[in-house]
């Protein structure tokens, strides 16, 4: 008779869980926060929301608006909590912009932060909770010089909003529901930073069902006025083909 192979022994469940706490804890725990960079527009130019801080560190300086994400949260719900916190706001366009780890980019702690650029109607905010946190519109093109790597997530945010907002129109979130061909066009080149054709653009824009003309006109920039158009997201599901 051939003898039995002996098993191979197995250890205890209580020498597995032992293994996974050793595994755990002989790895560094660190900080997980979100920065949100907010997007306004008005008169022709784009807009950023930032914080004059005081709190340290770097008590007086220009920063972006962040938190530490919770033991019961996603950074998708931190950033969520954060832009309410400030705002008042809950359903604004959002999109995750990166990750930003650099070992020393914070003074105190190692802090690793995950990014994201949000897009709003500039006059459609809780302005006493924007006041509260000490918070400013900035323009784009005087922005201060800001804290830890916050600059490179406002450029590396800008340059991800130009390449979804030739493809999608995200630029929509920055204007009010009802606006003119010319403010949408000067929306568009302070999104690009440039200047674009006019008989062009109108073509395009022409060419979608969904940038809809209404009965209604705005007489702010002259006595004859400018139609009022509105952008239909029902009709630009039908047909998702978009291009400024």
């Amino acid at each position: 008779m051939k003898s039995k192979d002996k098993a191979l022994p197995t250890s205890s469940p209580l020498e597995r869980t032992g293994e996974r706490l050793s595994y755990y804890s002989h790895n560094p725990k660190f900080y997980v926060a979100v920065d949100c960079i907010i997007f306004g527009f008005k008169e022709g130019e784009l807009y950023l929301l930032l914080l004059k801080r005081n709190f340290e560190p770097c008590k007086g300086g220009w920063s972006l608006m962040g938190g530490f994400t919770q033991e019961s949260e996603s950074t998708d719900d931190a950033a969520k909590r954060v832009l309410l916190e400030l705002t008042g706001l809950e359903k604004v366009y959002m999109e995750q912009v990166g990750a930003f780890s650099a070992i020393d980019r914070e003074p105190n702690e190692r802090v690793i932060s995950i990014a994201y650029y949000a897009l709003m109607n500039i006059n459609e905010y809780d302005h006493e909770l924007v006041e509260k946190h000490n918070a400013f519109w900035v323009n784009i093109k005087e922005l201060p010089p800001l804290i830890f790597d916050h600059e490179e997530m406002v450029e590396k945010a800008r340059k991800k909003m130009q390449q979804k907002a030739s493809t999608k129109p995200i630029g929509f979130n920055l204007l009010s529901n009802m606006f003119t061909l010319s403010q949408l066009q000067s929306l568009y080149e302070a999104i690009y930073g440039e200047e674009l054709d006019k008989r062009n653009f109108r073509k395009r824009v022409a060419e979608m069902d969904y940038i809809e003309k209404t009965d209604q006109i705005d007489k702010q920039g002259s006595k004859r006025g400018a139609a009022l158009y509105q952008f239909n997201s029902k009709a630009y599901q039908k047909d998702p083909k978009f291009k400024l």
